[in-house]
């Protein structure tokens, strides 16, 4: 039987408790800092994993058990951080990848694909964002092609406002993460 691939702890322990208390499946999509460093090995530490998109009831159970000031927060200082500002990519779902498929009986946490991680943090443009976005386009798990491409056809349409001024956060990130 292959081996499971599991988190390092504390990360481990904290989402095995999570799965224990879990009584229905919850599918979370991961994206910020806990994807770029166990996923893209960006090495940074990080408390929380972010994830997108959860059932309103589904995001209320898992946060009154594992958010920010839960027990298993407390006990293994680390939790789990709903995100409600972050706009991915329209198909983002389509191209999420497991992470450490098989480790729980309930949980199970996908992380976003390398462009799309990089295209959520497009509107905060902070700048760990941008050192995140560097990391991977230097790493090469961006192809500029395909991050302008998935931008306007995908990201684009479903800004509510400033696309002026986002069209000039990929441009830069463009110009000086693939110098000519």
């Amino acid at each position: 039987m292959p081996r499971i691939e599991e988190p390092p702890e504390p990360w481990r322990s904290f989402f095995a408790e999570v799965d224990a208390h879990l009584r229905e499946n919850v599918h979370l999509h991961c994206c910020g800092g806990f994807v770029m460093t166990q996923l893209y090995g960006v090495p940074r530490t990080t408390s929380d994993v972010d994830f997108l998109g959860a059932v309103p009831d589904v995001r209320r159970e898992i946060t009154e058990i594992a958010g920010k000031g839960s027990a298993l927060h407390q006990k293994y200082r680390v939790y789990l951080d709903a995100v409600t500002v972050a706009t991915p990519p329209e198909s983002y779902e389509e191209r999420l990848l497991p992470m450490f498929p098989g480790a729980w009986v309930h949980l199970r946490l996908d992380a976003l694909e390398a462009h799309d991680l990089a295209l959520s943090k497009l509107e905060r443009n902070m700048e760990l964002d941008r050192q995140d976005v560097q990391h991977l386009a230097r790493a090469g798990h961006l192809k500029p092609e395909v991050l302008r491409e998935r931008y306007f056809s995908e990201l684009r349409p479903n800004l509510l406002a400033h696309e002026a001024r986002h069209d000039l956060t990929l441009q830069l990130w463009l110009e000086s993460y693939w110098p000519v």
